[in-house]
Protein backbone atom coordinates (compact mmCIF):
# COMPACT_ATOMS: atom_id res chain seq x y z
CA UNK A 1 0.00 0.00 0.00
CA UNK A 2 2.70 2.44 1.10
CA UNK A 3 4.42 1.81 -2.68
CA UNK A 4 0.97 2.43 -4.30
CA UNK A 5 0.46 5.69 -2.61
CA UNK A 6 4.49 6.81 -2.93
CA UNK A 7 3.92 6.07 -6.98
CA UNK A 8 0.54 8.05 -6.91
CA UNK A 9 1.94 10.79 -5.42
CA UNK A 10 5.28 11.31 -7.45
CA UNK A 11 3.11 10.97 -10.69
CA UNK A 12 0.45 13.28 -10.00
CA UNK A 13 2.59 16.09 -8.34
CA UNK A 14 4.96 16.15 -11.28
CA UNK A 15 1.52 16.74 -13.08
CA UNK A 16 1.06 19.32 -11.39
CA UNK A 17 4.27 20.68 -11.87
CA UNK A 18 3.73 20.70 -15.13
CA UNK A 19 0.25 22.25 -14.99
CA UNK A 20 1.83 25.32 -12.98
CA UNK A 21 4.65 25.76 -15.31
CA UNK A 22 2.53 25.49 -18.20
CA UNK A 23 4.95 23.32 -19.57
CA UNK A 24 3.00 20.63 -22.51
CA UNK A 25 4.61 17.86 -22.31
CA UNK A 26 4.12 14.15 -24.75
CA UNK A 27 4.78 11.17 -22.72
CA UNK A 28 7.49 9.00 -24.46
CA UNK A 29 5.30 5.93 -23.76
CA UNK A 30 2.76 7.02 -25.83
CA UNK A 31 2.82 5.39 -29.00
CA UNK A 32 3.09 7.62 -32.41
CA UNK A 33 0.05 5.82 -33.74
CA UNK A 34 -2.56 7.55 -31.75
CA UNK A 35 -5.69 7.86 -33.65
CA UNK A 36 -6.02 11.15 -35.12
CA UNK A 37 -9.19 11.54 -33.16
CA UNK A 38 -7.84 10.76 -29.63
CA UNK A 39 -4.97 12.81 -30.37
CA UNK A 40 -7.28 15.93 -31.00
CA UNK A 41 -9.45 15.30 -27.96
CA UNK A 42 -6.02 15.13 -25.87
CA UNK A 43 -5.01 18.34 -27.36
CA UNK A 44 -8.41 19.89 -26.40
CA UNK A 45 -8.07 19.14 -22.82
CA UNK A 46 -6.18 21.40 -20.86
CA UNK A 47 -3.59 20.02 -18.38
CA UNK A 48 -5.93 20.34 -15.44
CA UNK A 49 -8.67 18.44 -16.97
CA UNK A 50 -6.19 15.60 -17.86
CA UNK A 51 -5.16 16.02 -14.02
CA UNK A 52 -8.43 15.30 -13.13
CA UNK A 53 -9.54 12.54 -15.36
CA UNK A 54 -6.38 10.64 -13.80
CA UNK A 55 -7.30 11.27 -10.19
CA UNK A 56 -10.86 10.18 -11.29
CA UNK A 57 -9.11 6.78 -12.54
CA UNK A 58 -7.33 6.42 -9.78
CA UNK A 59 -10.06 6.96 -7.33
CA UNK A 60 -12.36 4.91 -8.67
CA UNK A 61 -9.82 1.82 -9.06
CA UNK A 62 -8.93 2.03 -5.24
CA UNK A 63 -10.17 -1.08 -3.60
CA UNK A 64 -14.11 -0.54 -1.52
CA UNK A 65 -14.97 -4.12 -0.08
CA UNK A 66 -18.00 -1.89 1.37
CA UNK A 67 -20.63 -1.12 -0.95
CA UNK A 68 -21.91 2.05 0.66
CA UNK A 69 -18.44 3.18 0.61
CA UNK A 70 -18.28 2.19 -2.93
CA UNK A 71 -21.37 4.39 -4.30
CA UNK A 72 -19.90 6.89 -2.49
CA UNK A 73 -16.99 7.66 -4.31
CA UNK A 74 -19.06 6.75 -7.44
CA UNK A 75 -21.09 9.91 -7.04
CA UNK A 76 -18.44 12.04 -5.82
CA UNK A 77 -16.22 11.13 -9.08
CA UNK A 78 -19.16 11.19 -11.59
CA UNK A 79 -19.87 14.86 -10.20
CA UNK A 80 -16.05 16.03 -10.63
CA UNK A 81 -15.54 14.32 -13.83
CA UNK A 82 -18.90 15.12 -15.44
CA UNK A 83 -18.16 18.99 -16.90
CA UNK A 84 -14.52 17.53 -18.30
CA UNK A 85 -15.64 14.12 -19.63
CA UNK A 86 -19.30 13.36 -19.57
CA UNK A 87 -19.16 9.69 -20.93
CA UNK A 88 -17.36 9.01 -17.97
CA UNK A 89 -19.40 10.48 -15.77
CA UNK A 90 -23.12 8.15 -16.76
CA UNK A 91 -20.65 4.95 -16.73
CA UNK A 92 -20.05 5.84 -13.25
CA UNK A 93 -23.59 7.13 -12.49
CA UNK A 94 -24.60 3.56 -14.33
CA UNK A 95 -22.70 1.49 -11.75
CA UNK A 96 -23.91 3.93 -8.83
CA UNK A 97 -27.48 2.94 -9.31
CA UNK A 98 -26.83 -0.20 -9.93
CA UNK A 99 -25.12 -0.90 -6.81
CA UNK A 100 -27.80 1.62 -5.30
CA UNK A 101 -30.60 -0.82 -6.90
CA UNK A 102 -28.74 -3.89 -4.71
CA UNK A 103 -28.91 -2.44 -1.61
CA UNK A 104 -32.32 -1.66 -1.94
CA UNK A 105 -32.89 -4.89 -2.87
CA UNK A 106 -31.14 -6.45 0.21
CA UNK A 107 -33.04 -4.35 2.55
CA UNK A 108 -30.34 -1.65 3.08
CA UNK A 109 -30.79 2.83 2.49
CA UNK A 110 -28.58 4.09 0.62
CA UNK A 111 -25.47 6.41 1.94
CA UNK A 112 -25.99 8.23 -1.15
CA UNK A 113 -28.95 8.77 -4.07
CA UNK A 114 -27.87 8.70 -7.92
CA UNK A 115 -31.94 7.93 -8.48
CA UNK A 116 -32.88 10.89 -6.55
CA UNK A 117 -30.48 13.48 -8.22
CA UNK A 118 -31.63 12.68 -11.50
CA UNK A 119 -28.16 11.90 -12.57
CA UNK A 120 -29.04 8.26 -13.85
CA UNK A 121 -29.63 7.61 -17.64
CA UNK A 122 -33.56 6.75 -18.31
CA UNK A 123 -32.46 2.79 -19.48
CA UNK A 124 -30.86 2.79 -16.31
CA UNK A 125 -33.80 4.10 -13.72
CA UNK A 126 -35.83 1.89 -15.97
CA UNK A 127 -33.75 -1.19 -14.91
CA UNK A 128 -34.24 0.37 -11.32
CA UNK A 129 -37.77 0.33 -10.62
CA UNK A 130 -38.17 -2.56 -12.85
CA UNK A 131 -35.77 -4.56 -10.26
CA UNK A 132 -37.24 -3.07 -7.31
CA UNK A 133 -39.07 -5.44 -4.90
CA UNK A 134 -43.03 -4.12 -3.48
CA UNK A 135 -41.41 -4.30 -0.18
CA UNK A 136 -38.69 -1.56 -0.73
CA UNK A 137 -41.17 1.12 -1.76
CA UNK A 138 -40.45 3.27 1.22
CA UNK A 139 -36.89 2.57 1.18
CA UNK A 140 -36.70 3.79 -2.08
CA UNK A 141 -38.81 6.48 -1.93
CA UNK A 142 -36.58 9.67 -2.81
CA UNK A 143 -35.47 7.25 -5.70
CA UNK A 144 -38.85 6.21 -7.17
CA UNK A 145 -39.37 10.61 -6.79
CA UNK A 146 -36.45 10.95 -9.13
CA UNK A 147 -37.22 8.32 -11.48
CA UNK A 148 -41.08 9.67 -12.40
CA UNK A 149 -39.13 13.47 -12.51
CA UNK A 150 -36.49 12.95 -14.82
CA UNK A 151 -37.89 9.94 -16.91
CA UNK A 152 -41.49 9.70 -16.95
CA UNK A 153 -41.83 7.85 -20.41
CA UNK A 154 -39.61 4.95 -19.10
CA UNK A 155 -40.88 4.75 -15.28
CA UNK A 156 -43.95 6.29 -14.83
CA UNK A 157 -46.43 3.13 -15.53
CA UNK A 158 -43.80 0.86 -13.70
CA UNK A 159 -43.74 2.68 -10.56
CA UNK A 160 -47.48 3.41 -10.92
CA UNK A 161 -47.97 -0.80 -10.80
CA UNK A 162 -44.92 -0.64 -7.47
CA UNK A 163 -46.62 1.50 -5.88
CA UNK A 164 -50.20 0.11 -6.03
CA UNK A 165 -49.27 -3.47 -5.28
CA UNK A 166 -47.29 -1.82 -1.88
CA UNK A 167 -50.74 -0.11 -1.00
CA UNK A 168 -52.81 -3.62 -0.98
CA UNK A 169 -49.99 -4.77 1.33
CA UNK A 170 -50.30 -1.17 3.01
CA UNK A 171 -47.00 -0.01 2.55
CA UNK A 172 -47.27 3.49 1.07
CA UNK A 173 -44.45 5.91 0.05
CA UNK A 174 -46.96 9.10 0.49
CA UNK A 175 -44.48 11.72 -1.12
CA UNK A 176 -43.72 8.81 -4.31
CA UNK A 177 -47.40 8.97 -4.24
CA UNK A 178 -47.49 12.56 -4.44
CA UNK A 179 -44.85 12.77 -7.18
CA UNK A 180 -46.51 10.20 -9.41
CA UNK A 181 -50.16 12.20 -9.19
CA UNK A 182 -48.69 15.20 -10.08
CA UNK A 183 -46.98 13.01 -13.23
CA UNK A 184 -50.59 10.96 -14.21
CA UNK A 185 -52.44 14.73 -13.36
CA UNK A 186 -54.24 14.93 -10.39
CA UNK A 187 -57.59 14.22 -12.27
CA UNK A 188 -56.21 11.20 -13.80
CA UNK A 189 -58.22 8.18 -12.82
CA UNK A 190 -54.91 6.90 -11.20
CA UNK A 191 -54.95 9.79 -9.14
CA UNK A 192 -58.18 10.04 -7.59
CA UNK A 193 -58.51 5.94 -7.24
CA UNK A 194 -55.12 6.10 -5.55
CA UNK A 195 -55.69 9.01 -3.06
CA UNK A 196 -58.41 7.25 -2.04
CA UNK A 197 -56.60 4.37 -1.00
CA UNK A 198 -54.20 5.90 0.42
CA UNK A 199 -55.93 7.01 3.51
CA UNK A 200 -57.63 3.77 3.79
CA UNK A 201 -54.82 1.88 3.78
CA UNK A 202 -52.53 4.11 6.33
CA UNK A 203 -50.34 2.09 8.19
CA UNK A 204 -49.54 0.98 11.86
CA UNK A 205 -49.89 5.18 13.76
CA UNK A 206 -46.59 3.62 15.75
CA UNK A 207 -44.51 2.83 13.14
CA UNK A 208 -45.19 5.72 11.04
CA UNK A 209 -45.13 9.16 12.96
CA UNK A 210 -42.01 10.59 10.91
CA UNK A 211 -44.57 10.39 7.94
CA UNK A 212 -47.26 12.24 9.32
CA UNK A 213 -46.81 15.73 7.87
CA UNK A 214 -46.06 13.74 4.58
CA UNK A 215 -49.56 12.26 4.47
CA UNK A 216 -50.82 15.39 5.72
CA UNK A 217 -49.22 17.01 2.73
CA UNK A 218 -50.68 14.81 0.14
CA UNK A 219 -54.33 15.39 1.53
CA UNK A 220 -53.82 19.04 1.54
CA UNK A 221 -52.48 18.56 -2.05
CA UNK A 222 -55.56 16.41 -3.51
CA UNK A 223 -58.35 17.86 -1.19
CA UNK A 224 -59.82 20.16 -3.66
CA UNK A 225 -58.90 18.13 -6.34
CA UNK A 226 -61.64 15.56 -5.56
CA UNK A 227 -65.36 15.91 -4.92
CA UNK A 228 -66.38 16.97 -1.78
CA UNK A 229 -67.46 13.61 -0.39
CA UNK A 230 -64.53 11.90 -1.12
CA UNK A 231 -62.60 14.90 0.55
CA UNK A 232 -64.54 14.51 3.53
CA UNK A 233 -64.17 11.66 4.01
CA UNK A 234 -60.40 10.61 3.44
CA UNK A 235 -60.13 13.77 5.94
CA UNK A 236 -61.93 12.31 8.59
CA UNK A 237 -59.82 8.94 8.17
CA UNK A 238 -56.85 10.97 8.68
CA UNK A 239 -57.69 12.66 11.17
CA UNK A 240 -58.35 9.56 12.89
CA UNK A 241 -55.43 8.20 12.17
CA UNK A 242 -53.34 11.21 13.35
CA UNK A 243 -55.23 11.20 16.87
CA UNK A 244 -53.81 7.59 17.25
CA UNK A 245 -50.08 8.87 17.25
CA UNK A 246 -48.35 10.05 20.24
CA UNK A 247 -48.21 14.20 20.74
CA UNK A 248 -45.54 15.55 19.29
CA UNK A 249 -45.20 19.04 17.89
CA UNK A 250 -44.93 16.97 14.35
CA UNK A 251 -48.31 15.45 15.33
CA UNK A 252 -49.82 19.32 15.75
CA UNK A 253 -48.55 20.52 12.61
CA UNK A 254 -50.42 17.26 10.83
CA UNK A 255 -54.02 18.24 12.47
CA UNK A 256 -53.51 21.74 11.22
CA UNK A 257 -52.18 20.75 7.82
CA UNK A 258 -55.30 18.82 7.52
CA UNK A 259 -57.81 20.05 9.30
CA UNK A 260 -57.06 23.16 7.40
CA UNK A 261 -56.87 21.77 3.66
CA UNK A 262 -59.79 20.19 4.52
CA UNK A 263 -61.61 23.39 5.79
CA UNK A 264 -60.49 24.97 2.39
CA UNK A 265 -62.19 22.32 0.57
CA UNK A 266 -65.22 22.17 2.23
CA UNK A 267 -65.98 25.17 3.64
CA UNK A 268 -66.52 26.19 6.93
CA UNK A 269 -70.01 24.70 7.04
CA UNK A 270 -69.20 21.20 5.48
CA UNK A 271 -66.05 21.28 7.82
CA UNK A 272 -68.23 21.63 10.92
CA UNK A 273 -70.73 19.14 9.25
CA UNK A 274 -68.22 16.45 8.76
CA UNK A 275 -66.64 17.03 12.13
CA UNK A 276 -69.65 16.39 13.72
CA UNK A 277 -70.09 12.90 12.62
CA UNK A 278 -66.44 11.65 13.76
CA UNK A 279 -66.01 12.05 17.50
CA UNK A 280 -62.30 11.59 17.32
CA UNK A 281 -61.70 13.92 14.58
CA UNK A 282 -63.72 16.50 16.34
CA UNK A 283 -61.97 15.99 19.76
CA UNK A 284 -58.47 16.29 17.96
CA UNK A 285 -59.56 19.29 16.49
CA UNK A 286 -60.90 21.12 19.17
CA UNK A 287 -57.65 20.31 21.86
CA UNK A 288 -55.32 21.17 19.06
CA UNK A 289 -57.34 24.97 19.01
CA UNK A 290 -58.01 25.21 22.53
CA UNK A 291 -54.56 24.88 23.05
CA UNK A 292 -53.30 27.08 20.42
CA UNK A 293 -51.24 24.65 19.69
CA UNK A 294 -49.52 25.59 15.53
CA UNK A 295 -46.74 22.59 15.93
CA UNK A 296 -43.15 23.51 15.21
CA UNK A 297 -40.69 20.30 13.86
CA UNK A 298 -37.22 20.65 15.74
CA UNK A 299 -34.53 20.46 13.85
CA UNK A 300 -31.10 19.01 14.27
CA UNK A 301 -28.46 21.76 14.76
CA UNK A 302 -26.33 21.52 12.31
CA UNK A 303 -22.80 22.26 12.17
CA UNK A 304 -21.94 25.70 11.12
CA UNK A 305 -18.31 26.71 10.42
CA UNK A 306 -17.56 30.74 9.59
CA UNK A 307 -14.05 31.28 7.98
CA UNK A 308 -14.72 34.30 8.67
CA UNK A 309 -14.64 33.73 12.10
CA UNK A 310 -11.30 31.49 12.08
CA UNK A 311 -10.01 35.09 10.02
CA UNK A 312 -11.05 37.28 12.89
CA UNK A 313 -9.20 34.76 16.03
CA UNK A 314 -6.21 34.23 13.41
CA UNK A 315 -3.03 34.61 15.71
CA UNK A 316 -4.30 32.78 18.57
CA UNK A 317 -4.02 29.47 18.64
CA UNK A 318 -7.15 27.31 18.63
CA UNK A 319 -5.77 23.87 19.12
CA UNK A 320 -6.84 23.70 22.50
CA UNK A 321 -10.58 24.60 22.00
CA UNK A 322 -10.67 22.69 18.55
CA UNK A 323 -9.37 19.35 20.57
CA UNK A 324 -13.01 19.40 22.85
CA UNK A 325 -14.94 19.49 20.01
CA UNK A 326 -16.20 16.44 18.34
CA UNK A 327 -14.90 14.93 15.26
CA UNK A 328 -16.86 16.57 12.61
CA UNK A 329 -16.74 19.68 14.07
CA UNK A 330 -13.38 19.79 15.15
CA UNK A 331 -12.70 18.60 11.21
CA UNK A 332 -14.37 21.69 9.70
CA UNK A 333 -13.36 23.98 12.15
CA UNK A 334 -9.58 23.10 12.29
CA UNK A 335 -9.82 23.27 7.89
CA UNK A 336 -11.40 26.95 8.58
CA UNK A 337 -8.33 27.76 10.78
CA UNK A 338 -5.93 26.31 8.45
CA UNK A 339 -7.40 28.24 5.54
CA UNK A 340 -7.16 31.54 7.61
CA UNK A 341 -3.85 30.83 8.59
CA UNK A 342 -2.33 29.64 5.01
CA UNK A 343 -3.79 32.80 3.45
CA UNK A 344 -2.40 35.32 5.73
CA UNK A 345 1.22 33.44 5.04
CA UNK A 346 1.26 31.33 8.32
CA UNK A 347 2.29 28.54 6.89
CA UNK A 348 3.63 26.20 10.11
CA UNK A 349 0.24 27.28 12.14
CA UNK A 350 -1.83 26.40 9.04
CA UNK A 351 0.37 22.65 8.90
CA UNK A 352 -0.70 22.25 12.24
CA UNK A 353 -4.50 23.01 11.67
CA UNK A 354 -4.78 21.04 8.92
CA UNK A 355 -2.52 17.86 10.94
CA UNK A 356 -5.96 18.36 13.22
CA UNK A 357 -8.50 18.50 10.60
CA UNK A 358 -7.62 15.36 8.85
CA UNK A 359 -6.74 13.25 11.65
CA UNK A 360 -10.46 14.16 12.48
CA UNK A 361 -11.51 12.85 9.12
CA UNK A 362 -9.76 9.85 9.81
CA UNK A 363 -12.22 9.68 12.88
CA UNK A 364 -15.21 10.87 11.43
CA UNK A 365 -15.07 7.64 8.67
CA UNK A 366 -14.61 5.17 11.19
CA UNK A 367 -17.93 6.23 12.74
CA UNK A 368 -19.72 6.78 9.61
CA UNK A 369 -23.21 5.29 8.89
CA UNK A 370 -25.67 5.38 6.11
CA UNK A 371 -27.90 8.24 7.08
CA UNK A 372 -24.50 10.56 7.67
CA UNK A 373 -23.15 12.91 4.87
CA UNK A 374 -19.17 12.14 5.72
CA UNK A 375 -18.37 12.85 2.34
CA UNK A 376 -19.25 16.52 2.58
CA UNK A 377 -16.75 16.49 5.83
CA UNK A 378 -14.04 15.23 4.29
CA UNK A 379 -14.80 17.52 0.98
CA UNK A 380 -14.64 20.52 3.43
CA UNK A 381 -11.30 20.12 4.72
CA UNK A 382 -9.60 18.65 1.32
CA UNK A 383 -10.94 21.59 -0.22
CA UNK A 384 -10.07 24.16 2.73
CA UNK A 385 -6.17 22.43 1.72
CA UNK A 386 -6.11 22.64 -1.54
CA UNK A 387 -7.06 25.90 -1.70
CA UNK A 388 -3.58 26.43 0.22
CA UNK A 389 -1.59 23.92 -1.01
CA UNK A 390 -3.03 21.24 -3.55
CA UNK A 391 0.28 19.11 -3.94
CA UNK A 392 0.19 19.19 0.38
CA UNK A 393 -3.52 18.57 0.10
CA UNK A 394 -3.12 15.69 -2.23
CA UNK A 395 -0.40 14.13 0.06
CA UNK A 396 -2.69 14.60 2.75
CA UNK A 397 -5.11 12.83 1.09
CA UNK A 398 -3.36 10.11 0.46
CA UNK A 399 -2.48 9.34 4.36
CA UNK A 400 -5.81 8.54 4.96
CA UNK A 401 -6.50 5.47 7.35
CA UNK A 402 -9.53 4.65 4.78
CA UNK A 403 -9.25 3.99 0.78
CA UNK A 404 -12.97 5.44 0.73
CA UNK A 405 -12.05 8.12 2.18
CA UNK A 406 -8.61 8.91 0.69
CA UNK A 407 -10.56 8.35 -2.75
CA UNK A 408 -12.98 11.21 -2.34
CA UNK A 409 -10.80 13.54 -0.28
CA UNK A 410 -8.53 13.46 -3.57
CA UNK A 411 -11.42 13.62 -6.04
CA UNK A 412 -12.28 17.78 -3.57
CA UNK A 413 -8.63 18.34 -4.15
CA UNK A 414 -9.27 17.65 -8.05
CA UNK A 415 -12.35 19.63 -7.60
CA UNK A 416 -9.83 22.97 -6.95
CA UNK A 417 -7.18 21.93 -9.58
CA UNK A 418 -10.07 22.18 -11.95
CA UNK A 419 -11.31 25.34 -11.13
CA UNK A 420 -8.29 27.18 -9.85
CA UNK A 421 -5.18 25.46 -10.88
CA UNK A 422 -2.19 24.60 -8.40
CA UNK A 423 -2.04 26.22 -5.07
CA UNK A 424 1.07 25.87 -3.63
CA UNK A 425 2.28 27.90 -0.22
CA UNK A 426 5.40 29.63 -0.50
Amino acid sequence: MPHRKNTMLVAVTLGMAVIASGQRVRSSGTPRSTPVKARQTLKKMTPQQKFVLDTVKFAVALPEPDPQDRLRVLSSAANVVSPIDRKMAKELWREGVRMESELIQLGKTPAVSLMSGGQADCASAQSFVENLPVSSVVAAEQALIGAVTTCPKQTLEIVSRRLSAALEKKIVAPRALMATAEAMGMKSPWSQTHFEKLFSSLPEAEASTGEAQNFAAMYARMAAEVDKRTAARTGLELLEWLGKLEYSPLRTLSVNIASGAMKQALGEVGFQDALQGNVTAASLVRNIQNSGGQGRVERPPVESVSVLSAMKNNGTDQSERLRELAASERAREAAAHGFAAGTSGEKQQAAKYFDMAFAAVDEVWESRTPEQNIAAVVEEVSEAAAQIDSVDALARAQQLRYPSAEAIAMLAVARVVSSRGIMEQK
